[in-house]
């Protein structure tokens, strides 16, 4: 497997970025070119494991070793094989997935891990540039027909991979562009949609049917759903944010985190925004209400709207910068992490609660109040003579989703949910005979590698439900023969 000795003779090397003050002013992304070179010597790093624990780090299960090996010996197209035989769409987890596989590898138990996400983007831009990435057109057609409601990483995965088991496959998403979560929840910085464009133009040639500007529930009945599919798979996501109701939660200038992303990628694609409705960061004080990667695209994208202060809070302690007891390896490790948006200029604090928002006569923010914090176990209380007020115009809530919406489809279905709000299923097989449901819809909000592997799971069980048998691969079974 590999150069044996790749791990002692070669150090983790990644690309560097453009510098903050040129790539703060647009929204393309940042990621200076790596060489083919520089790639297969980070490729040779990946050690031959007894276990490689990295298959189990990834939620799709991806032959981490196997497209490593052929990266090294320079046989780039069977690396691609290997590679999209558990992964549809190894261009967006090349660039958006926090990489639980690296945190698995064995070589990070005392050294820094294989450098997965950059040999996994590279291979993909590498197949697409070399015309390896073609449009696979079934060899048959059986004569089922599928809704995939959504059109995030979940519902693009599961249309990929049903229509290449032969059915007839129609994606409907009530925005006006495909990609769900990837088009309108990531910045253009983090990935460019042509990357999303170049994936659903090859879809499209392999048989997929989008529709866009379509709510079903409303443009096309739940109903209507039932009687003219074999079967539908509810993707939409979890899309109902966590609100924080405190003292002046309705003074304008306070939204939810997606709100304000969302209608910034609207802003870079072209779209106009009506004056009364736009949410922009210039020249504001700004404080991001949540630690997590959302609140980092909000400080990014604030930062590229030339906000005047950029401040981001969270809730819980500061994470140790390195090994944390609590994760031990193999586990994802809860560590302190800096994103490259934080990097470009951001106040950050940690245990601190959000206790009012504070207008003015106007009704618009103007400040807010905080008050750190002290935590024992799960609870907290407040630290005595820490209370504050900040200048805030813009406040942006990045704590989190709900569920997914009730109002519409899923009451109008009928289908049973938990005990948290989300579509209750068995083995994504909703309570209604023909519905199955994936993703943030089913399991909560996650990562989008996460809702790639529901969609592909989704996938096989409707195949399954259909035919009785499946032709399609799943985390523990590659059907695909690399070097042929």
């Amino acid at each position: 497997m590999g150069k044996p000795t790749g791990f002692l003779e070669y150090n983790r090397e990644l690309p560097s970025y453009k510098p903050i003050k040129e790539r703060v002013t647009n929204y393309e992304e940042f990621t200076e070119p790596y060489s083919k070179i520089k790639v297969e010597k980070q490729a040779s790093r990946c050690m031959d494991c007894g276990i490689p624990f990295c298959h189990k780090g990834c939620p799709l299960g991806n032959n981490i070793p196997d497209f490593n090996d052929m990266v090294y010996k320079e046989n780039w197209k069977a690396a691609f094989k290997i590679l999209i035989s558990t992964n549809n769409f190894p261009e967006f987890t090349g660039r958006i997935c926090p990489a639980p596989c690296e945190a698995s590898c064995v070589l990070s138990i005392n050294k820094k891990p294989t450098a997965i996400e950059l040999i996994e983007k590279n291979i993909i831009e590498r197949a697409f540039s070399e015309g390896w990435v073609k449009p696979a057109i079934p060899e048959f057609r059986t004569d089922k027909k599928i809704a995939v409601v959504g059109s995030g990483p979940a519902g693009l995965a599961a249309a990929a991979q049903l229509n290449s088991a032969g059915h007839k496959v129609t994606l409907f998403e009530r925005a006006d562009r495909i990609g769900g979560l990837l088009r309108y929840g990531i910045p253009d910085f983090k990935l460019d949609k042509s990357v999303i464009d170049r994936r659903i133009a090859v879809m499209e040639a392999e048989g997929v049917e989008f529709k866009t500007n379509t709510n079903v529930g409303v443009d096309i009945s739940a109903k209507d759903l039932e009687e003219k599919y074999d079967a539908v798979l509810l993707t939409g996501g979890s899309t109902i944010p966590r609100d924080l109701p405190i003292k002046g939660r309705e003074a304008k200038g306070v939204y939810p985190a997606m709100e304000f992303l969302g209608q910034n990628n609207k802003r870079v694609a072209g779209d106009k925004i009506a004056s009364n409705d736009e949410i922009h960061a210039k020249g504001k004080n700004v404080l991001v209400i949540g630690g997590g990667d959302t609140g980092s695209d909000c400080v990014g994208t604030s930062i590229r709207h030339s906000a005047k202060s950029v401040t981001q809070i969270e809730l819980l302690p500061k994470p140790p910068e390195e090994n944390n007891p609590t994760t031990p390896w193999p586990m994802y490790p809860a560590v302190l992490r800096t994103s490259t948006s934080q990097l470009e200029g951001c106040e950050r604090a940690w245990s601190v609660n959000t206790k009012e928002f504070i207008k003015d006569e106007k009704g618009d923010l103007k400040a807010v109040k905080l008050v750190d914090i002290k935590w024992e176990g799960r609870s907290f209380e407040e630290v005595s003579g820490t209370e504050r007020e900040i200048p805030c115009e813009l406040a942006l809530l990045a704590v989190g989703f709900m569920h997914p919406q009730h109002e519409g489809l899923i009451n109008d279905l009928g289908v049973e949910l938990n005990e948290r709000g989300n579509v209750k299923d068995k083995d994504y097989k909703t309570s209604k005979e023909n519905i199955f449901t994936a993703g943030d819809m089913r399991r909560g909000q996650s990562l989008v590698v996460h809702a790639i592997s529901e969609g592909r799971e989704a996938a096989r069980e409707i195949d399954v439900y259909l035919t009785g048998t499946t032709v399609l691969e799943s985390k523990n079974h590659s059907l695909i023969n690399i070097l042929d």
